[in-house]
């Protein structure tokens, strides 16, 4: 028999060298209510727990190892929703809830068409699908590991979302008719990777985070010109940005024809999304 609270100190101790508190304290109640079935409020309680399984305890070497504790677990919380990701796909991050919420609440009208680019684990197309009324909802990804778990999360979420394999650095998007055009992605320079966090730079696919110094907007300038192309008339194009390129992406969204373009912040104040319409 152990003791929780005796158990939680071990466990909290063993990762503060790695994770500051208060996230060390977070991440162990997430270990204790994903293994042992147990909440916060139980281990105040000090209840005993009979066997602590081998799984919580290989978890716990892989959260010493640097393994972020969503791709421990299988699943990370997007929009209130649960979404199963791997190493294959980012974890989505809050950033990418505040830009799901700005198209959300600018596009109230029912039977939207609508397209993410670099789609990842599917939260972005999945959450719009959910949230707006009766979208026509597509996504596209390069990476088949990626398009296979955003399908288990379409499927266990019951989101009805067209997926399309596409490099769209070299092909063209294959749709037109566009309501609204969304994406997030790669934009971290190689020279940001000093700033990074181990866990992020060890673990998370480095072809959905990082681009070169020298060509940091190609994804932003690749769609937006083929966005061109695949937008009605006063369609929508939305990205999330680097925080630090702000007045470049206005610039380029700009150059290339787009009216309204505005930079949104995110809760931090950080210029962290770009919405545009097309002429």
């Amino acid at each position: 028999m152990n003791a929780a609270r005796q158990l939680y100190n071990s466990f909290h101790s063993k990762i503060l060298s790695i994770y500051p508190d208060p996230e060390a304290q977070q991440l162990v109640f997430w270990l204790f209510e994903h293994f042992l079935r147990i909440s916060r409020a139980d281990i105040i309680r000090n209840i005993e727990i009979s066997e602590v399984p081998e799984s919580l305890n290989l978890a716990l070497k892989e959260l010493e190892s640097g393994k972020p504790i969503q791709y421990i677990l299988g699943h990370a919380p997007f929009y209130g929703r649960d979404f199963k990701v791997s190493p294959a796909v980012l974890i989505p991050r809050n950033e990418t809830e505040e830009l799901v919420h700005l198209i959300i609440q600018e596009n109230q009208q029912p039977n939207l068409r609508i397209l993410d680019i670099g789609t990842g684990s599917g939260c972005i197309p999945i959450s719009l699908f959910l949230e707006m009324q009766q979208p026509e909802t597509h996504a596209l990804d390069i990476s088949n590991e990626a398009l296979e778990i955003a399908k288990a999360n379409a499927t266990q979420l019951h989101a009805k979302i067209n997926f399309h394999k596409t490099d769209i650095l070299k092909e063209e998007i294959p749709l037109e008719e566009l309501d609204i055009l969304v994406s997030n992605p790669p934009y971290v320079r190689m020279l940001e990777k000093t700033w990074m966090r181990s866990n992020v730079l060890d673990h998370e696919p480095d072809l959905a985070l990082f681009v070169t110094d020298d060509d940091p907007l190609v994804f932003y300038r690749t769609i937006a010109q083929k966005g061109l192309n695949a937008l009605k008339p006063e369609g929508k194009l939305y990205f999330e940005i680097n925080e630090a390129l702000g007045k470049e992406m206005i610039k380029l969204i700009k150059t290339m024809g787009y009216l309204d373009v505005t930079i949104h912040k995110d809760l931090q104040g950080k210029d962290r999304m770009l919405s545009a319409t097309k002429r």
